[in-house]
């Protein structure tokens, strides 16, 4: 059986921190961050292969947190979906403006947070591998240009 897919699971009410990880740890490995400024010590130590994140926190709330995760070269692209309270169009459309993958609304469905998780991970390694191949291309490209170049010297 494979590794566990790793998620970060931030929120500052502690009811919602259990929810999350009972709704979530059959399938992923959870670790949870009480507040923002948590996500980002745990995130000087470890990857995580996406982000749950609610928005209302005090101190910095999710879309303070979500610019400084996209600003940084190391976080940029850990896929982030907010899980929230709030339920305004114009507080979804910040989020999603902002670099959040998804934006779900508590209280939220397990099955189907646990479908869009499943959804958003396969995206993302699919990204992964074409980002992959991508770069093996460039290569096999640049090699083939050396390669011609060198036998139009030799002639």
């Amino acid at each position: 059986m494979s590794e566990k897919e790793f998620i970060i699971l931030v929120d500052d009410n502690p009811a919602n921190l259990r929810a999350g990880i009972n709704v979530l740890s059959d399938k992923y490995t959870v670790a949870t961050a009480p507040s923002a400024e948590k996500l980002f010590n745990i995130l000087e130590t470890a990857k995580p292969s996406l982000i749950l994140m609610d928005i209302d926190m005090p101190e910095m709330n999710g879309y303070e947190a979500i610019k400084l995760l996209k600003s940084n070269q190391k976080t940029k692209t850990i896929p982030v979906i907010f899980l929230t309270g709030k339920t305004d169009t114009n507080d979804e459309l910040e989020g999603l403006s902002l670099g959040a993958i998804d934006y779900i609304t508590k209280p939220f469905q397990p099955a189907l947070l646990l479908k869009r998780i499943e959804v958003h991970l396969l995206v993302e390694k699919q990204r992964k591998i074409m980002e992959k191949q991508t770069e093996e291309l460039k290569n096999y490209s640049n090699n083939l240009e050396l390669m011609v170049f060198e036998k139009i010297e030799n002639v």
